[in-house]
């Protein structure tokens, strides 16, 4: 439909409405132009400066004028009509306000586009916002050129929607009716006159738009939290790094503040018993102020190494969905001893059923962490890490083969790590308080005598593939011998 035809239509279809209504207004009803009918056919750009010629056509007239420079026969590019005296020209006023009014139009369509909204298509000059799209037009009105649409019968019959960019493509190309059905085998929207799909399930536009969008407001969530977790993973991996500098950077200028000691020491030591006769005797005597040094540089070294662990401290809670029936725990989740008699509770899968023990509430699945346990009074406790997956219904040996990373006190003074074999270890002192590090991404946990500062012993070299618990056994009552719980303790870093 052309420029001329289109406004006639319109005019006939307005004359018609009106002659069946109420004489008090005048209904303007507008179907939307494209460039096409705005458009030379020689620069296939919107008109600028449009000369008509005898036959009908219209041109650029610069465009028609450069065609025709040269010939001595003047042929319309549309119809082919020969004209053989040269048609003179004249801008048609008509056509050229037309794209005027197009072009400016389409600048104010644009600025709406980039605003997100859609313009009004029966605005002249400064086009107001639209409030709805009409399938049936196809247009969109703003809220004065919508009023019709709101009191005439027949256009009240209209299907509206909010307001919406490429309305054409909301229109079936067969029937020119709404798309206003999708399809679900097809996955396309569909018309009520589309035979083809009688026989599919087919739902309402607004039904499917309503799930797609709950859809993808869930995907959406899902992927921002992956990009949470994602950014936070990052951070901890930085913060890691950045903690295993300072820890090597300190760890290095303790060593060497270690061994400048012992060179020192050693050459003091040369200097007082050179050229004398009885240097081997008094070598072992001079070697014992040595090895004093040497070990109060060592606890120094110790004492910096547990105060960087501490910094990785976490606030745990035993888990009482875990805890073994003959363990009682304190109400602050801090505390846990065994009872000669069970209590009544629910045998769920986490429970621990023939191992008197418990794990906490929180896990760890990469990181370091770091936690503290009073086990003083005691002769009979375990402490460490478990994986996930443990076996918490049969009897366990607490070791790596079993999912456990444990050093255990049995007797009252046998310490043991339960590694492959039970190795026992050697401490100088009995700890009152123990330590526990662990660095899931690098396999290691570790073990110390924190009021001593005394490593106690480490597992190097472990694979974790699961989130890591931390472990907790008090051992059996024992006739109240073992009665004294452990206890989770706040890390003290001014100790």
């Amino acid at each position: 439909m052309n420029v001329i035809a289109s406004i006639c239509a319109a005019e006939r279809l307005s004359h018609k409405q009106v002659k069946h209504s109420k004489p008090k207004f005048k209904l303007n009803i507008v179907f939307p132009l494209s460039e096409e009918n705005f458009s030379c056919s020689i620069c296939l750009e919107v008109f600028t400066s449009p000369g008509t010629l005898p036959c009908g056509h219209n041109f650029c007239k610069a465009c028609i004028t450069t065609r025709w420079d040269g010939d001595v026969q003047y042929p319309c590019p549309v119809c082919q009509r020969l004209f053989y005296t040269r048609p003179e020209l004249q801008v048609n006023t008509f056509i050229s306000e037309m794209a005027a009014q197009f072009k400016k139009s389409q600048q104010v369509r644009v600025e709406c586009v980039e605003h997100g909204e859609v313009p009004c298509d029966v605005c002249t000059g400064t086009k107001q916002k639209a409030l709805k799209s009409c399938l049936e037009c196809p247009a969109s009105y703003c809220d004065t050129h919508l009023e019709p649409h709101h009191r005439v019968p027949g256009l009240r019959r209209h299907k509206l929607i909010h307001p919406v960019h490429n309305l054409e493509d909301r229109v079936c190309k067969k029937h020119r009716r709404p798309l206003e059905l999708f399809c679900k085998t097809e996955h396309t929207c569909v018309c009520h006159c589309e035979s083809d799909h009688k026989f599919h399930p087919v739902v309402p536009v607004e039904v499917e738009y309503g799930a797609k969008k709950a859809q993808l407001g869930k995907t959406e969530s899902e992927v921002e939290q992956m990009i949470q977790e994602r950014q936070r993973r990052t951070e901890e991996i930085n913060l890691s790094v950045k903690l295993s500098r300072e820890d090597a950077d300190r760890e290095e200028a303790s060593g060497a503040q270690v061994f400048t000691a012992l060179m020192l020491s050693i050459e003091k030591c040369q200097a007082e018993h050179k050229s004398r006769p009885s240097f081997a005797g008094t070598l072992r005597r001079a070697l014992d102020p040595l090895a004093e040094a040497l070990n109060m540089e060592m606890e120094k070294l110790l004492e910096a190494e547990l105060k960087s662990l501490q910094q990785h401290d976490v606030d745990l809670t035993l888990d009482p969905d875990t805890a073994n029936l003959y363990l009682i725990l304190s109400e602050d989740g801090k505390q846990v001893h065994h009872a000669d008699t069970w209590k009544e509770v629910p045998d769920n899968p986490e429970r621990f059923s023939k191992c008197v023990s418990v794990l906490t509430k929180q896990s760890f699945s990469s990181g370091r962490f770091y936690f503290e346990v009073q086990v003083k009074e005691k002769n009979n406790w375990a402490l460490g890490v478990a994986r996930e997956s443990i076996n918490r219904k049969d009897g366990i040996t607490a070791s790596p083969e079993d999912g456990c990373w444990t050093i255990w006190l049995t007797n009252g003074n046998e310490y043991k790590a339960l590694s492959a074999a039970s190795l026992l270890l050697s401490l100088r002192a009995k700890p009152q308080k123990v330590g526990v590090f662990v660095d899931h991404d690098e396999g290691l946990v570790s073990f110390y005598d924190v009021e001593s500062r005394a490593h106690i012993y480490s597992f190097t070299g472990c694979t974790f593939k699961e989130p890591l618990y931390p472990f907790f056994s008090p051992g059996v009552n024992d006739g109240g011998k073992n009665s004294a719980p452990l206890i989770i303790s706040p890390v003290n870093q001014t100790h």
